[in-house]
C-alpha cells in the first residue's frame, strides 16, 4: 500500500464548511436579535424628540366670573396628562382681566428654577418663596435671580367662557 491509498482521517462531518457555516450562522441570529431588542428600545427613547407636544384650549371659567383689574389663580387639566395621572394632571394659572374683553394669563412656575409662585393682592407682584424671585403684575422680572418673565398662555373668549391655550412651561436655568 502507498502513501497515495490511504485516506484522509475522517473529522465526522465537522469541516471547515460546516464550523463556518454554523458561526455566520450564530453571527447573524445574534444581529436579529440585538435588531429585536435594540429598535423598540431606541424608539422609545427618541419618540419623545417628534411629538409634538399637544396645545388645547381648555376652558376656566365664564367671563363673568371675573373682575376686571384683578388676578387670579385658575386651574385645568393638563392635555399631556396620561389617564392614571390623578391629581397631578392638574394645573394652574394666573389668570389676568385687563378690560371687558382682554385677559391675560400667566405660568405659575418661575423662570429660574420653576418654583410656584405666588399672587400678592395687595403689593401687586408675584412672589418666588424659594429664591427671591419677584415679577411685576404684567409678569416682567422685577428682581432676583429669573432670568425671563414669567411665561404667558394665549387667552381667548368663546361662548362666554374664557378659554387657555396650554402649552409646556419652559424652565430655564440662570447660571
Amino acid at each position: 500500500m502507498t502513501d497515495d491509498d490511504e485516506a484522509p482521517p475522517s473529522r465526522g462531518g465537522y469541516g471547515p464548511d460546516r464550523r463556518a457555516f454554523l458561526n455566520r450562522m450564530s453571527r447573524a441570529l445574534s444581529g436579529l436579535i440585538g435588531a429585536a431588542i435594540g429598535v423598540p428600545v431606541i424608539g422609545f427613547l427618541l419618540a419623545p424628540l417628534f411629538e409634538a407636544s399637544p396645545r388645547d384650549w381648555r376652558p376656566v371659567g365664564k367671563v363673568d366670573a371675573f373682575r376686571i383689574g384683578a388676578t387670579i389663580e385658575v386651574s385645568f387639566t393638563d392635555p399631556s396628562a396620561l389617564p392614571w395621572a390623578g391629581l397631578t394632571a392638574k394645573m394652574a394659572a394666573y389668570l389676568r382681566r385687563e378690560s371687558a374683553s382682554a385677559f391675560m394669563a400667566y405660568a405659575v412656575n418661575c423662570t429660574h428654577l420653576g418654583c410656584p409662585v405666588r399672587w400678592e393682592e395687595r403689593s401687586t407682584l408675584f412672589l418666588c418663596p424659594c429664591h427671591g424671585g419677584v415679577y411685576y403684575k404684567d409678569g416682567t422680572v422685577a428682581a432676583g435671580p429669573p432670568p425671563n418673565p414669567l411665561q404667558k398662555y394665549p387667552v381667548r373668549v368663546r361662548n362666554g367662557q374664557v378659554e387657555i391655550r396650554t402649552s409646556p412651561v419652559a424652565i430655564t436655568r440662570s447660571v
